[in-house]
This record gives structure tokens, sequence and C-alpha cells, in this order.
């Protein structure tokens, strides 16, 4: 290529961020001259980025919350649209976010320019006539977890599962204590680590919710919880911030840090997500719960395909963790199981979760880098 190529990259929140930053190193081995832009967060600009929006804007949830930012949302990408139609790049990559991506991919499939989607929505899961468009618009899909690359087999999208960069970013080995010294937390008291989301609408329908299940399982445990939580950012921080102020429970809060938080914990409380894969990785017992706005929950849970939905029981196809979701998660059903949590032998579990994590394990940048490589040369 006579002039440095550019990699458009789109990036919706925080787990993209991850995942694209981890990208962009394997790509700037094979390609030392190229340019990366597009929506991405810190870590994608910590590797020499170029957002050209905050990616914060993107990070929406449900079915009515998007309607209220629908105008911000269509301006950005149109502009995003606008800019690679007439300036165009070796490849276009959306990572996650498929509802605002899927627009960009096709647009740009149908002026020429090469896409990968990188993080297969769950079209396996539910909504399984979107696989049509994505057989339009994407000439490469780019999968996480072996089970999704057999299902893009089948409708002959061409696709590579490149196993998850998080994967490989933990130890096989959480040091518990070593992450409790770290953050000035007592070594012998039972540890209990909560997660309530990274995007704002989630922390205001379930911080609450996590904080008060985490006091009732204390004191049906009949002993003193310590309890932690990370927050995804500045902002998730002066949110949580502002609601423990209304609780009358000791919790250490942090900014960021969430990694060290889960592995300092005996056990984690969280929201559905990729948090319950990083729960999983640090081999970390774990209580799955996840409430939505509830008529975006009673049009959407009708049309999910899969028995579970938190990635351990997706992976594992049973249920190694207790999911508790929508009406199910309430405060006496959340303490409850998490006490089970502490009262129970977790080896068995710790040992499935380590075959789950040795299956993942892969060199997921060299791999993604190798099928995008194929893709931009082939004519």
């Amino acid at each position: 290529m006579s002039e440095a190529p550019v990699f458009a990259i789109v990036a919706g929140e925080t787990s993209g961020d991850i995942l694209g930053a981890d990208l962009i190193q394997g790509l700037k081995k094979q390609y030392p001259d190229a340019i990366f832009e597009g929506i991405g967060g810190p870590k994608m600009q910590s590797q020499g980025f170029h957002s050209l929006f905050e990616m914060e804007r993107l990070s929406v949830m449900g079915l009515w919350e998007p309607l209220k930012r629908l105008p911000e949302l269509l301006s950005i990408r149109r502009s995003i649209i606008q800019r690679y139609s007439s300036k165009k790049p070796v490849v276009f990559i959306g990572i996650d976010s498929p509802d605002f991506n899927a627009k960009i991919e096709q647009k740009l499939h149908d002026v020429g320019v090469k896409t990968v989607h990188y993080v297969s929505p769950s079209v396996w899961a539910w909504r399984q006539g979107r696989i049509k468009n994505i057989k339009r618009s994407v000439d490469l899909m780019l999968t996480l977890f072996p089970f999704e690359a057999g299902f893009y087999e089948q409708h002959q999208v061409p696709v590579c599962y490149v196993g998850h960069p998080l994967a490989k970013q933990f130890p096989k080995q959480p040091n518990t204590s070593s992450a409790r010294q770290q953050l000035n937390l007592e070594q012998d008291k039972p540890t209990l680590c909560i997660m309530p989301g990274s995007r704002s609408a989630e922390v205001e329908l379930m911080a609450e919710l996590l904080l008060d299940a985490a006091a009732k399982a204390a004191k049906n445990l009949d002993t003193e919880l310590q309890l932690v939580m990370p927050a995804a950012n500045q902002a998730r921080f002066d949110q949580l911030q502002q609601i423990l102020k209304t609780k009358a429970v000791e919790v250490t809060l942090l900014q960021q840090q969430s990694h060290l938080a889960m592995e300092a914990a005996d056990a984690v409380l969280l929201t559905s997500g990729t948090t319950a894969l990083e729960a999983m990785l640090l081999k970390k017992p774990m209580v799955v719960g996840y409430r939505m706005n509830p008529l975006s929950f009673k049009l959407l849970f009708p049309l999910i395909k899969t028995a579970y939905v938190s990635l351990p029981n997706l992976l594992a196809n049973q249920s190694l963790v207790p999911e508790l979701i929508q009406d199910k998660a309430t405060v006496e059903s959340l303490s409850a199981e998490v006490v089970n949590l502490f009262k129970a032998n977790s080896s068995g579990l710790v040992e499935q979760f380590d075959e789950l994590h040795q299956q993942l394990s892969l060199d997921s940048s060299t791999l993604a880098t190798a099928a995008i490589s194929q893709l931009i040369a082939d004519e």
C-alpha cells in the first residue's frame, strides 16, 4: 500500500474498548504505519487510536432508552458512514454494538468497503432473522466463543473463532491475598464484590438492589461481610457515591480496578454481561442478577431461544451459576443465593471454570489479525 492504511473501528462500550485495544496491538505488528480511527474508549486511545466521538455516547441499553438519544445516535452514525464512504478505509471493523454498527456495515459494504464484525451479536439466541442482513453486510465475523462459529458456518457466513482476549489476560490462579493487600482490605474477612454494571441505566436499576441483597446476606450469614464495589468510570463512581449516601451499609467504592476487586473477593454478585465471564476467569463463584425496563423485558424475553443468559452457563451448556432475571431478581432471592455461595464447597465449580478458561485462552489478536489480513489481501 503506497499510503498509510486506515483501519476504521467503532466500539460502543467498555468491553468493546478492551477488545479493540487488543486487536489494534495485533494489527500494528502487521501494519506498523497504519492509522486507527473511528469511535473507541481510553484503552483503544492508549494504542494511538483517534476517536471521533466519545464512546460513552453510544452506551445505551434496552428498547426505549436509545429512543431518548435517537437523534444524536443517528447523527453520529451518518457522520461515520459519510466519512468512510468518501475516505474509504482498508477495512471497517464494528466491535459489538450490533444495532449501531449493522447499518454502518451495510452502507459501507454497499460502496465496496470490506467489513468485519468482531463479537457475534446474540443472533443464535434471539432475532435469528438478523442472519440474512449479516450475510449481506459482513465479509468476516470474528467470534469470541466456540459455540458461535458453528451457527455462522451453517449459514455460509465467513467466520473465525478467535477465543476471548480476556482469557489470556487473567492468571490461571487468582491471588486473592495480594489483591486484598493492594486494595487495603482485611485478609481474613469474608469478602463479596458487587458489580452493578457499566452503564448509567444499569446502575440505576441494579445498584440499590444488589446492595440491599448483600446487606441481607451479611445478616443471614451472621458475620461481617466485607463489601467492595468498583465503578466502571468517573461518571459511574459519582453515581454510585450518591446511591451509597442513602444506604446504611459499609462499602469500599473503587474507581475502576474491577478485576482486582473481583480477585480480592470470595464471591461476586453481578449483573449479567462480560463481568460474568471475568468472574469465571478469576475462578470466583457468582450470583447473576439482571433487570431491565419492564416493557423492554416483556417484548424481548419471548424472543430468547437459549436456556441461559450468563456466559459461564452458555459456555458449559449447563447451569453452573444461578441466574435471577427480572422479577426473580429480588433482595430475598439474590441474598439467599449469596448465602449459599459462602456456605458451599466451590472446588468443583472452580475446576469447571478452569476448563472453560483453557478453551477460551487463544492468541486472539494474532488470529484476528491473520483473518483480517487475509480478507484485505483477497480481491
